[in-house]
């Protein structure tokens, strides 16, 4: 699936919880979506036109000047069950944190012990987070509701297997400090050859 498809099935998605304005769309899947899926400003308002010229979404009368809503046609409605049936890409993940922490040697073991507690906090907060949300879509009684806890539970266990790998990354960082004589000029010391 292109990205343009998928940036299309997050926004007929959106729409499809309930017509809303390009901002509250992208309110919607910063917000909702936003543990595991992003969309700009920059790729929601060429999709909404886009859209409404294939007769996929209409506007509808404005509620204050300046600002269009968007709703879902049955035409959208069919063209998201069609996305929504296609299936999925997989996408190679961009880590930050594992990129420095595989050239780790040359950042040095307390800076990579800083980015995995970083990492480990965030992975607190995130897990917070979720908790917070499935506390509330277990009282949802909305058609919606069963189908975001699904994501919700991926979004916690996430957290939580991102806390046992800070917590075990941290245990061998340890084990390097304890093990090991600094290292730091070993990497900028080329080995000799041996004749």
């Amino acid at each position: 699936m292109a990205t343009t498809d998928q940036t299309r099935m997050a926004v007929l998605g959106g729409l499809s919880i309930a017509p809303m304005t390009g901002y509250a769309l992208r309110e919607q899947i910063r917000d909702a979506l936003g543990h595991f899926w992003a969309e700009s400003f920059g790729q929601i308002y060429p999709a909404l036109t886009a859209l409404e010229r294939d007769g996929l979404i209409e506007r509808q009368a404005a509620l204050r000047a300046g600002s269009s809503t968007f709703a879902l046609t049955p035409l959208g409605t069919e063209r998201l069950r069609e996305l929504l049936a296609e299936a999925p890409q997989p996408v190679k993940p961009r880590n930050g944190v594992l990129l420095r922490l595989f050239f780790g040697r040359q950042l040095g073991q307390e800076a990579c012990r800083k980015l995995v507690a970083d990492t480990r906090a965030t992975a607190e907060a995130e897990l917070a987070g979720m908790c917070r949300i499935r506390e509330e879509l277990e009282a949802d009684t909305g058609p919606d509701a069963p189908y975001i806890l699904l994501t919700v539970l991926a979004g916690e266990h996430a957290a939580r297997a991102s806390l046992a790998w800070a917590d075990e990354a941290l245990g061998v960082l340890d084990g390097l400090a304890s093990a090991a004589p600094p290292a730091a000029n070993s990497a900028a010391t080329p080995a000799r050859e041996h004749s």
